[in-house]
């Protein structure tokens, strides 16, 4: 393994020094333009624009020309491109699993993900939604990475790292645009949106319907095999889906006001929410969301204010086998639950002092998780010595009405106010430090601070040094708080956070006007780690029970070999060791290869080649299977790109070589073959633009 990622970076480094060495002269103000377009822009960083190599973080940006070169039909797709964040797969629904300098767990609640910069998160799990079923990319106008804490400005879950993700307005669109794709599974999908102005106003507008039957790979064995109850395995995972998303921005002078809807029906379970298959089960997630944006960049001298008000509503509703007919007649679970979230929060940036640029903030939300339902054929009987264990309701079979007696949680909610201040400081030539810290206040556990330093060095007019400085937390979610009834684990209410610390390291150097290369080293400590643990009576409840360290790099290089040929990737290498056991923490890819070639091999034609390297998963502690095996996959996009025509066209072949490419499903092994994801698979796309 390391022979081979040495001689992939001798390649490499050739490869740059080539270029370097044949590169055409060019003045100083041309290499800042080529190292500072618009896709070297950032906002997540700090609140403001700025160019992405002086923000006081490790971000990266993806752009709408990368996603359509990459042929990307899903977010998915795209963020495994990222350096340091690969996508993994949990068994429930096969939920992407973003995990982010081997910061791995099940849930993923440690990463947070922002819609035009305002946050997504449920409360029950502390994710996305249980119930996620993917998010289409057309709509988007770029995506932009941190790697690293990021709760001094975005406060709670910003642990492992951010993910915003910016939707496209009328100038973005400018026109109207229809879209059908078809592919293997029986997957298709059609869009339409529009960008103009109507009624006084610029307005962007999004309407998309898709459906698939999803990939079918075998589950050759889950976790009823060794035991006498029937199983299902061998048996397909279920992966079968149907998608609407609609999307609204309207904008006027220092307005602007955008509106969501994002339904998923007949989401198929995976490979089972018990790890044992389950054909049948399916579920129902919907997304309502709204906000009210008003910015006024000259609300003062040198003040530039923005005030924000959103609501997001979420439900979801499972109709689950948790265990097939035989154990004795089924075990049925039908967990229904509503949230709502209203946030408000008020920002001010101030440049009247020389040299430093201020910024506050306050806010608060109401995250309410407002009702649940639950029916079930079984009820728990605890057996001393072996826990709890469901047991089927009398009359036998029979499926019956359980919120008021004896649900999986009740209604909770939670208050967070928060308050936070950031300077970013030019404080002698070429050097900037910016420095932040946030209070959270929360109605049920208490408050929580969290600083961050960031030392920017423009170590020359095409070399740019940082140093960096973290610390985030990630609260408690209502399961882990307040869960009941529930065989896998009990709720504690006498939870602290999980906090993150990191000390990062990075260089952007612009080698030549075709040269890119970043260098990134960091490490973390994380403490609190919230996991459910067995007690002495087989209870298993929620706790504060865990330690974990990790380190690692991240190296990027982008060559643009002549004018038809574009080279790039990034190697991402990390070590992240639970400290209860003293070893590997289990299930991220030690190290992670992804390299790309764009190829304009004629007129208006574009080919796109890339591949996917994932390697050196270890178990999870006291996990005894064998290794993970190593993955690699290829894709080919073909597409047209004819700025003139009012069509285009694009095919691309996913898993080209056909590679059994597989994902760890957690400990104890519940599913001990892990998780088989798509064969190989073709996509055809057409967009026309009237």
């Amino acid at each position: 393994m390391k022979r081979y990622i040495m001689q992939l970076l001798a390649v490499l480094l050739a490869a740059s020094c080539a270029a370097g060495a044949h590169a055409a002269p060019q003045s100083e103000e041309e290499e800042l333009a080529l190292a500072y377009g618009d896709k070297s822009f950032v906002t997540i960083a700090s609140g403001t624009r700025q160019p992405i190599a002086r923000a006081p973080s490790v971000a990266s940006v993806v752009t709408a020309e990368d996603i359509a070169a990459i042929g990307a039909a899903d977010l998915d797709e795209v963020l495994e491109t990222v350096p340091g964040l690969h996508v993994a797969r949990s068994p429930l629904g096969y939920n992407p699993i973003y995990t982010i300098r081997g910061i791995d767990t099940q849930y993923n609640p440690q990463v947070l993900m922002l819609v035009n910069g305002i946050p997504i998160t449920g409360v029950f799990v502390g994710d996305r939604s249980i119930v996620w079923g993917g998010m289409p990319v057309e709509n988007i106008a770029r995506i932009e990475v941190i790697r690293g804490p990021g709760s001094a400005l975005y406060g709670a879950d910003a642990f492992s790292g951010v993910i915003n993700i910016i939707t496209k307005t009328a100038a973005d669109i400018n026109g109207t645009q229809f879209g059908l794709r078809a592919g293997s599974f029986n997957n298709r999908d059609a869009w339409v949106q529009y960008g103009g102005t109507w009624g006084g106003f610029d307005t962007a507008a999004y309407l998309r319907a898709g459906a698939t039957d999803g990939q079918r790979q075998i589950i050759a064995a889950d976790a009823l095999s060794p035991t006498p109850f029937p199983s299902l395995a061998p048996g397909p995972v279920n992966l079968g889906r149907n998608a609407i998303d609609g999307r609204l921005d309207l904008s006027r002078d220092k307005w602007r006001l955008r509106a969501g809807y994002q339904q998923r029906d007949h989401v198929g379970t995976g490979a089972g929410i018990a790890s044992a298959l389950d054909p049948q089960g399916h579920n129902f997630g919907e997304r309502v969301s709204t906000d009210l944006t008003y910015q006024d960049a000259n609300f003062a001298p040198d003040l530039d204010v923005t005030a924000q008000a959103s609501y997001l509503h979420i439900t979801e509703q499972s109709d689950l086998t948790l265990y097939p007919p035989g154990f004795p007649n089924g075990v049925i679970g039908n967990p229904y639950k509503w949230e709502r979230h209203l946030r408000f929060n008020l920002a001010a940036a101030y440049t009247g002092l020389q040299s430093h640029k201020l910024r506050f903030g306050t806010g608060t939300q109401d995250d309410d998780l407002y009702r649940t339902k639950e029916t079930k054929n079984y009820t728990l009987v605890f057996i001393p010595g072996v826990g709890y264990i469901p047991s089927p309701l009398t009359p036998l079979g029979s499926v019956v009405d359980v919120t008021d007696s004896a649900p999986f949680l009740r209604p909770h909610s939670r208050r967070v106010n928060y308050v936070y201040a950031q300077d970013e400081w030019a404080f002698a030539k070429d050097w900037y430090l910016t420095a932040g810290v946030r209070h959270d206040q929360y109605s049920d556990f208490g408050g929580t601070t969290n600083p961050r330093l960031a030392l920017v060095w423009e170590t020359a007019y095409n070399l740019t040094s940082k140093l960096l400085y973290g610390r985030a937390f990630r609260p408690p979610s209502f399961s882990e708080l307040y869960i009941i009834n529930n065989p896998v684990g009990l709720g504690n209410p006498n939870l602290r956070p999980e906090t993150n610390e990191s000390v990062e390291l990075a260089f952007a150097w612009q080698a030549a006007s075709t040269l890119q290369a970043n260098l990134n080293l960091f490490r973390y400590q994380m403490k609190d780690i919230l996991r459910f643990v067995p007690n002495p009576d087989n209870t298993v409840t929620a706790q504060n029970a865990g330690r974990q360290h990790g380190q690692g790099m991240e190296v990027e290089l982008a060559w643009d070999a002549n004018q038809s040929l574009r080279l790039s990737g990034n190697y991402a290498q990390q070590h992240s060791v639970d400290e209860a056991t003293n070893q590997d923490a289990g299930n991220a890819p030690r190290h992670h290869v992804y390299a790309r070639a764009d190829w304009r091999f004629m007129p208006h034609w574009a080919l796109d080649t890339q591949l996917n390297y994932v390697a050196s998963r270890k178990r999870e502690p006291l996990d005894t299977r064998l290794a993970i095996a190593d993955y690699h996959t290829v894709d080919l996009t073909l597409r047209t790109q004819k700025q003139s025509s009012d069509w285009d066209f694009a095919a691309k072949v996913l898993n080209l070589f056909n590679a059994d490419a597989r994902e760890p499903s957690p400990a104890p092994g519940l599913i001990p073959n892990d998780l088989p994801l798509a064969p190989r698979e073709w996509r055809l796309e057409l967009r026309h633009k009237l």
